[in-house]
């Protein structure tokens, strides 16, 4: 389904406050966990609840979460050179080209099950389109990161990533 023209204005207001590619790119990424998105204030139930999911079942969670809890984000990595595994929910493909996504923690959310909440996802627009073997395989997702309210078909997303580079989970 393509994204309507309300959030692709979100979505470049959105990147537009991440920032430029740091003066020295070839530095390391970031290593992120997917807890590292959740200020440490609001880390409780939520945590709690998101910790170990793996495979999600339909229906297993039906939001047992304070989603105002769970949208606050964090902001010590905005324009920073990230890395974050995860899996892709594309929004925007040619054929099996993939160009823009939805990081997502865990297998099967937002296709099944209700979405994760804002601080748990990532949009995320490739440098270059990628192919994966299948859609249900863990990425590495490296690029520009930071908090970025983004409005998707999906879900309310948190953070955005630009110019994103997306390897095999190793």
């Amino acid at each position: 389904m393509p994204l309507t023209r309300r959030q692709v204005a979100l979505q470049i207001a959105a990147f537009a406050s991440l920032g430029a590619l740091p003066a020295d790119a070839s530095t390391d990424p970031i290593e992120l966990e997917w807890e590292d998105l959740i200020p440490a204030e609001n880390k409780g139930l939520l945590y709690e609840t998101l910790q170990g999911l793996g495979i999600v079942e339909h229906g297993q969670i039906s939001t047992p979460f304070d989603q105002e809890a769970a949208s606050a984000v964090v902001t010590e990595y905005n324009g920073k050179l990230v890395r974050i595994p995860g899996f892709a929910v594309p929004l925007d493909f040619a054929g099996t080209a993939v160009s823009t996504f939805v990081l997502v923690p865990y297998f099967g959310a937002c296709i099944h099950v209700p979405p994760p909440p804002p601080n748990q996802l990532v949009f995320v627009q490739t440098k270059t389109p990628f192919e994966g073997e299948s859609m249900w395989d863990p990425i590495y997702a490296t690029g520009i990161f930071g908090a970025a309210a983004t409005a998707t078909q999906l879900a309310e997303v948190g953070y955005a990533m630009t110019e994103a580079e997306i390897t095999p989970y190793e």
